[in-house]
């Protein structure tokens, strides 16, 4: 069933369940799935939404990797659950990086690294010249929990991470608000990591949350001012540098594309890697096949299709 709750019955203390990211989020139901004649349950946070010029709806979870509170039950196969109840055409489930799983199988997004301090680390050698090098000209590293970071430097990633999302093209989902950040900022399970350019200015920094037994570089950027003397690997070293004083994995995401150069500089610091994984589930087979008719096929893997973005 699916509970307007805002996601009440799917918080923990994780970072990607708390209150803080949820009411960023705007997360407006939890899915709850009951095995019959059980206690096992799966509670799963969600965005309900409308789709535009129809009385039907859809939903997402947040953004990240949320996946759900799972009770003594480590993976649902999705095709023998009941979706009528939900009265939504389809339901997009981003799950946790490592698990428990809300699912069984799912489809394997990009390749993701990992720093693990568990194990042997040798950052590219090119990536230790520069961050020597960066320390020379005078750029200064650190890392402390959000709720301490004086408002200059809060506000100093928020224009950095805006210069980047332009200079991406990004699409809208990724120019956050104030009130955003100003969630993230203040929750316990929440990190800045900043290299400042040698005038004091933010150069470069990067949010870190931790979650599910990881930390996880959920937000950065880096000043247009400053692209040329990559700072970003300043603050990959103190984020690195936080993993291992809380003896946690590093989570350091993947690329934009399979085999990019954001891909190539975040293997050039990791020592292990993984996939993740997503699940797109239909729950009105007829209502999904009317919304998509017509409709050009949708890039690889994008779900669903009716919501994808006409090309040109």
């Amino acid at each position: 069933m699916l509970v307007p709750d805002a996601g009440a019955s799917a918080l923990s203390g994780q970072y990607f369940r708390s209150e803080h990211h949820l009411r960023a989020e705007h997360v407006t139901h939890t899915l709850v799935i009951q095995q019959s004649n059980t206690d096992r349950t799966v509670r799963i946070p969600l965005i309900v939404r409308a789709i535009e010029g129809t009385s039907w709806r859809d939903a997402i979870s947040p953004y990240g990797f949320p996946g759900g509170v799972t009770d003594g039950w480590d993976g649902v196969p999705a095709p023998a659950v009941d979706w009528r109840g939900t009265e939504l055409v389809s339901i997009f489930v981003r799950e946790r990086v490592q698990g428990p799983r809300c699912f069984t199988g799912g489809t394997a997004r990009n390749e993701v690294f990992f720093v693990d301090p568990r194990l042997p680390l040798t950052l590219r050698e090119m990536h230790r010249r520069h961050m020597r090098r960066n320390a020379r000209l005078g750029f200064v590293s650190t890392v402390r929990a959000c709720r301490d970071a004086p408002p200059e430097e809060r506000a100093g990633f928020r224009e950095v991470y805006r210069q980047t999302m332009v200079r991406d093209r990004a699409c809208h989902r990724y120019f956050f608000s104030d009130a955003y950040f100003e969630e993230v900022f203040a929750s316990p399970e929440a990190w800045l990591a900043t290299t400042r350019a040698p005038d004091g200015a933010v150069a470069s920094a990067a949010l870190v949350v931790r979650s599910d037994g990881l930390l996880h570089y959920y937000l950065g950027g880096t000043a247009d001012a400053h692209l040329a003397r990559s700072p970003a690997k300043n603050v990959f070293g103190e984020m690195i540098d936080l993993s291992a004083r809380m003896g946690l994995p590093l989570h350091l995401g993947g690329g934009l594309l399979p085999g990019d150069g954001l891909e190539d500089f975040k293997r050039g610091f990791s020592n292990a890697s993984g996939r993740v994984h997503t699940h797109e589930i239909i729950c009105d087979a007829a209502a999904y096949a009317a919304l998509s008719q017509g409709r050009a096929p949708p890039p690889s893997g994008f779900f669903p299709a009716y919501r994808a973005q006409p090309h040109g």
